[in-house]
């Protein structure tokens, strides 16, 4: 079942901003190269379960894909395939800005059973497609991180650009909001989520907003590591990680 929730994301604006690869084209993927979820495990899925939470907008929600094929379910796919024991709770809406985001993250966080040791936050594409002000952008985020590490819950922070046609002083405040705050909140950054489909109309939905099922792989494939990177070691998650 296709999901089709309402999506604030703005085709028209959001284009040129798609087509742009921020001064610098990503390199193709090879058509051979195979995906990060397709791999076959060096090793079994082992250990105790890993709770991590997916937190954001339509990226995440898996806006226009059918069952099993979002971000947060295909990233679980390919972290059992290296054998972490992942189990991902899908928390995206689509629509959803800064300031929506934060206002339902006391509710999201008190509906996980168990705590997440891991959260994946995709937030702030609408705010800028809505010419938000970025600093209630970065109010917003910024609040939502400290509630995360407050909770002693790590943090993968999926980065995005302003689109070109905003202009450059929309830019010069809006694209340092993610570096920023995730060296300031110790989280792990994906400085541009979008970077491996932003010049591959193929791996583009054809709203030209949403990426498709092979898109999302390309993008797992290019964010695994850092979230397997990002989880705490075994013996660190059995404690509470607030130091």
């Amino acid at each position: 079942m296709r999901a089709h929730a309402k999506v604030l994301l703005v085709p028209s604006l959001l284009l040129p901003f798609l087509l742009s690869a921020c001064d610098k084209a990503a390199p193709p993927v090879p058509e051979q190269t195979r995906s990060a979820v397709d791999t076959p495990p060096s090793i079994p899925v082992m250990g105790p379960e890993r709770p991590i939470l997916a937190f954001g907008d339509s990226l995440l929600a898996g806006y226009g894909l059918d069952d099993g094929e979002s971000y947060p379910d295909r990233l679980e796919q390919a972290l059992r395939a290296r054998g972490v024991n992942a189990k991902i709770a899908n928390a995206g809406v689509s629509g959803d800005t800064t300031a929506a985001g934060l206002e339902r993250l006391d509710f999201t966080l008190k509906s996980q059973s168990p705590k997440p040791e891991l959260a994946i936050v995709s937030l702030g594409g609408n705010d800028m497609l809505r010419s938000l002000p970025p600093a209630e952008t970065r109010r917003n985020l910024e609040e939502i991180l400290k509630r995360l590490k407050g909770d002693g819950i790590r943090i993968v922070l999926l980065g995005m650009m302003a689109a070109p046609n905003l202009g450059k002083d929309y830019a010069a405040n809006f694209n340092p909001i993610y570096p920023q705050l995730a060296q300031k909140y110790g989280a792990v950054l994906v400085p541009f989520f979008l970077q491996p489909v932003i010049d591959k109309p193929d791996l583009m939905q054809k709203d030209h907003v949403h990426p498709t099922a092979i898109g999302i792989d390309a993008i797992v494939t290019a964010t695994v590591d850092d979230v397997a990177d990002a989880l705490p070691k075994t013996a660190e998650a059995s404690a509470d990680p607030r130091s």
